[in-house]
């Protein structure tokens, strides 16, 4: 019963807000405030020193029940006061490996001149660390959700809350931002090297050989780190590259087709390995997919590229004879 309760509460506030499409300000209107376990503990003592007092003509008994009481009040608007006017705002993720957390960050500006403490962000089962935002400040809350497979993570719905400032009260907001977080294959552990030569059936791009020495040449990013003349640079001081001479070799990219693996999911995974290793060494490679290839580039940027190809990969729909 609690449940459908809770589900029908979601619902309507969902239908009451819509979406939330970039910065979003807490208005008063969308902040919600409901009394905690020791606020309701809180107001049953108030009542029994009310009848208490009243029963045997306390006065003092009174001021003090009366005086209690206005704390309260104060306490709840307090805790009101402390989300109303934050701005929201999505503060990026990085993509992990599936199994690890995908870890969704959400940045929080203060626009008043009094500092909002002790806010905090869950969505699902997550949940963050409390932060504090300073006066015309900013601060950015983590929430961790846990990946099982490849693909796309949504945070669909999140709640930013506090109880400051004495647990008497809880008031959070509710935001429907849609935050997305792609998570990639999670490297085969024992996968076997690549192939001799993957960029050769293919006809891949070549480039030099290392049979000689040909001479040095002045870095530029992306060269290969193995490539660097370090005792020139002890020397001059200069960062320079060895070039060298000889039979063209093409360059590896690495290919659906060439990865070994019981089903789909363990060759992406051998695909993935390849790819986070060739990058490890510097080296620039290539990915090619049914449907879709990744020319060989070196680099980070060309990583993310390839691992988000294989994140987002759907196997050709067979056809029917």
């Amino acid at each position: 019963m609690l449940g459908f309760v809770r589900r029908r509460v979601r619902d309507w506030i969902r239908r009451r807000q819509g979406p939330d499409a970039g910065p979003v300000t807490l208005r008063r209107g969308r902040i919600y405030i409901l009394p905690t376990g020791l606020g309701v503990a809180f107001g049953v003592m108030l009542f029994a020193m009310l009848m208490g007092s009243l029963n045997y003509a306390n006065n003092l008994g009174l001021a003090l029940t009366f005086l209690l009481a206005s704390l309260g009040l104060v306490a709840m608007h307090a805790c009101h006061r402390n989300l109303e006017t934050l701005i929201a705002r999505e503060a990026g993720s990085d993509p992990p490996f599936a199994g690890d957390d995908a870890v969704f960050r959400l940045s929080l500006a203060n626009p008043a001149g009094l500092p909002r403490r002790d806010l905090e962000a869950s969505a699902q089962a997550a949940a963050g660390p409390a932060v504090t935002v300073d006066a015309a400040g900013e601060a950015t809350v983590r929430l961790t959700v846990p990946t099982r497979r490849r693909g796309w993570v949504t945070l669909d719905r999140l709640e930013i809350a506090t109880r400051f400032p004495y647990g008497l009260f809880r008031a959070w907001a509710v935001l429907h931002p849609g935050l997305r977080c792609l998570v990639y294959p999670k490297p085969a552990a024992d996968a076997p090297p690549p192939p001799l030569a993957p960029g050769e059936a293919g006809g891949g791009t070549a480039r030099r050989g290392e049979d000689d020495f040909a001479g040095l040449k002045d870095y530029h990013p992306g060269d290969p780190p193995r490539h660097i003349a370090w005792k020139a640079y002890a020397r001059a001081g200069e960062l320079l590259v060895k070039e060298f001479s000889g039979a063209a070799e093409p360059l590896p990219v690495f290919d659906l087709a060439d990865a070994p693996g019981a089903d789909l999911e363990a060759r992406l995974s051998v695909l993935a390995r390849w790819v986070v290793d060739a990058h490890a060494r510097g080296e620039t490679f290539g990915l090619r997919l049914p449907g879709a290839e990744i020319p060989p580039q070196p680099g980070e940027a060309q990583r993310r590229r390839c691992l988000a190809a294989l994140a987002t990969f759907e196997a050709p729909a067979r056809g029917h004879d």
